[in-house]
C-alpha cells in the first residue's frame, strides 16, 4: 500500500540550534516546518473552537469523562493484562487503523493509519539519523488498535484521548473537565481528594500500578 502525503505550506520555519550536552542529545538544525493551523483552519488543540468537529470532540470528552472510572480502569488493565487477545506484526496492527477516526481529535480527520505514517516521515525527515524515534513516531498511537474486533472492539471513549489520572480529584485543566461531574467517582469522598488513593511524593513505581485512565 502507497499513501502519498503533501506536505503543508502554511508554516514557519524553525532555525533554532542547540549544543548538545551529550552525543546523544538531538540537535535542532533547522528545516522543522510548524503548522500555524490545523485541518480546520483552527489553533492546535483549541477544543472550544468553532468548527465541523467541535460538537462531536465536545459530545466524545462527556462519554469519556462520565464512564472513566477507578474501578473501570481497574477491570481494563486486569483484562488486558492477560495478552490472551491476538498476536500479529507491528505493521498488522498499523493497517487495523486504515479505517479509524480519532473522535477525540480537534485538529484531524483522517484515518489514523495515515497519521501514524505522516508522523514517523516528519520525524525522519528532521532527524534522520535517529531511528528509534522514526519508530517512535509510527507506533505512538498504535493502542487504537483496542477499537477493533481482534483485540475486543472497546469503543472510543475507552480508547482515544487526553490523559489523565483516576483515583483522585480531576484537575481543572483537563479537557472538558465540566463533564467529570456526572462521573461516580467525582463525589466520592475515596477518589475526590488531591491525592485520592495515592501518597503525596509516592513516585512512578507506586503511581503506574495504580490508575491513568484506560
Amino acid at each position: 500500500m502507497t499513501i502519498l502525503i503533501e506536505q503543508p505550506e502554511l508554516g514557519i520555519e524553525v532555525e533554532e540550534k542547540k549544543i548538545p550536552n551529550s552525543e546523544n542529545e538531538l540537535v535542532l538544525d533547522g528545516g522543522f516546518w510548524v503548522p500555524e493551523t490545523n485541518s480546520f483552519g483552527n489553533n492546535f488543540r483549541d477544543y472550544d473552537a468553532e468548527s465541523l468537529r467541535q460538537q462531536g470532540v465536545e459530545d466524545f470528552y462527556r462519554i469519556n469523562h462520565i464512564n472513566q472510572t477507578f474501578d473501570f480502569v481497574k477491570r481494563m488493565r486486569e483484562g488486558y493484562g492477560k495478552l490472551d487477545k491476538v498476536e500479529m506484526s507491528i505493521w498488522e496492527c498499523c493497517e487495523l487503523l486504515n479505517d479509524v477516526v480519532d473522535e477525540s481529535d480537534p485538529d484531524l480527520d483522517e484515518p489514523q493509519i495515515e497519521h501514524l505514517l505522516q508522523t514517523a516521515e516528519a520525524i525522519r525527515r528532521d532527524y534522520p539519523n535517529e531511528d528509534w524515534l522514526h519508530l517512535t513516531g509510527l507506533i505512538h498511537d498504535l493502542g487504537k488498535v483496542l477499537l477493533h474486533p481482534s483485540f475486543g472492539e472497546l469503543p472510543q471513549w475507552a480508547v482515544v484521548g487526553d490523559t489523565f489520572p483516576v483515583g483522585c480529584a480531576f484537575d481543572e485543566s483537563i479537557v472538558h473537565h465540566k463533564y467529570f461531574k456526572e462521573n461516580l467517582n467525582y463525589n466520592n469522598a475515596a477518589y475526590s481528594t488531591k491525592f485520592g488513593v495515592y501518597s503525596e511524593g509516592c513516585g512512578l513505581n507506586n503511581y503506574f500500578p495504580a490508575k491513568l485512565r484506560w
